[in-house]
């Protein structure tokens, strides 16, 4: 969340380091920032994944996650 008022209260979210497999299986709400699968995990896929989440306000504010 951002407790400033107006346009830079807004937050975005995007992924800006996601693996191909990931990007398949993976959806971020670019509004909420929530993160649902889009297809059942398959384990003789992978068992690991990774993906690096950015929130960002409408000014030049924003900081990063590593979600596993």
């Amino acid at each position: 969340t951002d407790p400033d008022e107006g346009m830079n209260g807004h937050v975005k979210y995007s992924m800006k380091e996601v693996s191909d497999l990931a990007s398949e299986i993976f959806h971020l709400g670019l509004e909420t920032g929530a993160i649902t699968l889009v297809r059942s995990l398959d384990f003789e896929e992978g068992d690991l994944y990774e993906l690096e989440v950015q929130a960002q306000d409408e000014g030049t504010l924003y900081d990063t996650a590593k979600v596993t």
